[in-house]
Formats: structure tokens, C-alpha cells, sequence
């Protein structure tokens, strides 16, 4: 067998392994997001925490969104200190948004989004929080301050620009009534 081939199969044969190896970690880490009422409260304590993943990495939790649905307001926090404050729409009584403790684990710049009644193209700037749950910005509606969701927390296109730019992959999201 020609040498370059040879080359070529231990090239592909390594990229196979490593990419094995990073779905079984990331199969292994992965935990559900918690509804438990004795983690619903961000206090500093728990926010400005960093926990390292491993020599290279690190999670910041000093980073967080707040959510408050009686307000419908969102803030987006630096350790104590208020960054974003923008009004929000959130999910109505028959489809409410999830109360509780969860973390930003996915981003898209623009993603559809479908359910029952609703089929949304090009959804800009959804983080998804809680399984189909995300925050993103709403062209289709300028109700902000109601509560007028499928569950999801909408804010308006340049405002959920600014806090997805912001905002990483891991940011703690909490959500309170």
C-alpha cells in the first residue's frame, strides 16, 4: 500500500477517535436542567462561582440572565452589576415559560421554530435554556411587556442581538415568577 494512503488512513483513523472520544464526554457530562424550587434563587454566592472543566477551560458563572415574569422584565448581569435591563414577552397561562435554575446550551444566530399554532422562520438570535424553551428576538410582535409567548422569552431583534453577543454557551438563566 502506497505510503500517502497509509498517511491519509492514520490522519482520518485519529479524527475518527477524537470525535468518538468528544461525543462519549459530552454524553457523560451532560446533566438535565433542574426545577428544583431550592435552586430557583441566583444569589452572588452561587452566580460569581467559577468551576474549572479542566486545564485550558473555564466556565464563568460571574455572567447571568435574569428573568422575571411578574415584571416582564430580563437582566442581564456582570457578577452585581445590572448590564441589560430590557422588557420581555413571555409565555402565556396556557403555555408559561418554565420557572426555575438553567443554562444557556445551545445558540443560532437564526433558527425555525414550530409547535402547535406556530411556525416561525428564521427566528434571529435564539439560546435555548430549557429543552424548547430559548430566549430570541421577535420580529412578528412589538407587545413586549406581555405576556404573549409559546413559553419562550422574546425580546425585540437589536435588544436580543446585543445579549446573544453578550451571553455564552453556560450562562446560569433564572427564571422567577
Amino acid at each position: 500500500m502506497p505510503s500517502w494512503i497509509r498517511s491519509a488512513l492514520m490522519r482520518s483513523s485519529g479524527t475518527f477517535c477524537t470525535s468518538i472520544v468528544l461525543m462519549l464526554l459530552t454524553l457523560l457530562t451532560w446533566s438535565s436542567p433542574t426545577n428544583n424550587p431550592k435552586t430557583t434563587t441566583a444569589n452572588a454566592y452561587t452566580v460569581n462561582k467559577s468551576m474549572t472543566v479542566s486545564k485550558n477551560q473555564q466556565i464563568s458563572l460571574s455572567r447571568w440572565i435574569e428573568i422575571d415574569l411578574s415584571e416582564q422584565r430580563l437582566r442581564a448581569f456582570e457578577g452585581k452589576r445590572v448590564v441589560y435591563s430590557y422588557r420581555i414577552s413571555t409565555g402565556k397561562k396556557r403555555t408559561p415559560t418554565p420557572v426555575g435554575r438553567f443554562a444557556i446550551n445551545s445558540k443560532y444566530r437564526t433558527h425555525r421554530m414550530r409547535g402547535s399554532g406556530y411556525d416561525i422562520p428564521d427566528v434571529p438570535y435564539a439560546m435555548y435554556f430549557h429543552g424548547g424553551y430559548a430566549i430570541h428576538g421577535a420580529y412578528w410582535h412589538n407587545r413586549f411587556g406581555t405576556p404573549v409567548s409559546h413559553g419562550c422569552v422574546n425580546l425585540p431583534v437589536s435588544q436580543a442581538r446585543k445579549l446573544y453577543n453578550w451571553a455564552g454557551t453556560g450562562t446560569v438563566v433564572v427564571v422567577r415568577r
